[in-house]
């Protein structure tokens, strides 16, 4: 029979995958934030903040409940090769397949979209845009200029926040979203939510205030962080569960192993 804490630790693995999803009131007014957006007359909408802060599962949020009622596209992983992204954004827009071995006219396509103007409105939600090199960034910019192909971009945030003051981003973002790491408060909703939709209500109610707080005080908010340092508390507990289950408390969460985890992720050093 396997180990409850078996389930509850793979409920932490980092995705952002629907049903990984939590809502927090900050995330609510983002999302509502990006969807209305979406109805003004932009070029592109920036999605913007440091990694683990959930740019991604908003992204995908988006798409999923808007892909039934919009003409949406959401490019997860970054495409690096122009190539390949010029021809992916090609057959979205086509509804045709392209030969491997041809290269898309670009010229061409800049044209076909200017044709459609009026007519259809395709929005494209790009991952990862800092990965982008600035000539194909530059196309991005060039597709928006026609105002059928709105792009909602994401981008992580940078201490100089250099890469916001380019040419092609200011001049053409109609809104900044900016999100930012979650506050204790919030970390406590997220790590109490994502629980109790799994069933796991006891667990959730063995923590206390201050168990939420020395978490907080090592993963800052950041939800990549507090993924990872669950999963890792989960993983202790399994183990204990399987092999000297009376050493757990049925009543209170573990200071020891939130230690314990913290140490194994270079957190707090001995």
């Amino acid at each position: 029979m396997s180990s409850q804490y078996e389930t509850l630790k793979n409920i932490f693995i980092d995705s952002v995958e629907r049903d990984a999803y939590v809502e927090l009131e900050s995330a609510k007014y983002n999302y509502k934030l990006l969807e209305s957006s979406l109805d003004k007359p932009l070029k592109m909408l920036l999605l913007f903040g440091r990694p683990g802060t959930g740019k991604s599962m908003l992204l995908n949020k988006l798409y999923h409940n808007l892909k039934e009622s919009r003409e949406i596209f959401y490019f997860e992983a970054p495409i690096l090769s122009e190539k390949e992204f010029l021809r992916d954004i090609t057959e979205s827009i086509s509804s045709q397949k392209i030969p491997q071995n041809m290269r898309v006219n670009f010229d061409a396509l800049l044209k076909y979209c200017r044709s459609i103007k009026g007519k259809r409105e395709i929005i494209f939600l790009l991952d990862e845009c800092q990965l982008y090199s600035e000539s194909l960034m530059e196309k991005i910019r060039l597709l928006s200029d026609t105002r059928v192909v709105k792009f909602v971009i994401t981008l992580h945030k940078t201490d100089n926040e250099e890469i916001i003051a380019k040419e092609h981003f200011k001049t053409r973002i109609w809104e900044v979203v900016e999100m930012k790491s979650a506050t204790v408060e919030d970390l406590e909703i997220y790590i109490r939510k994502k629980m109790v939709k799994k069933g796991f209500m006891e667990v959730a109610n063995m923590l206390r205030k201050k168990d939420f707080k020395y978490i907080y005080s090592h993963t800052l908010g950041n939800f990549r962080e507090t993924n990872k340092y669950l999963y890792t508390v989960f993983d202790i507990y399994q183990y204990y569960d399987e092999v000297e289950s009376h050493k757990l408390s049925t009543k209170r969460f573990s200071k020891k192993i939130l230690e314990m985890a913290a140490l194994r992720l270079g957190y707090i050093h001995e």
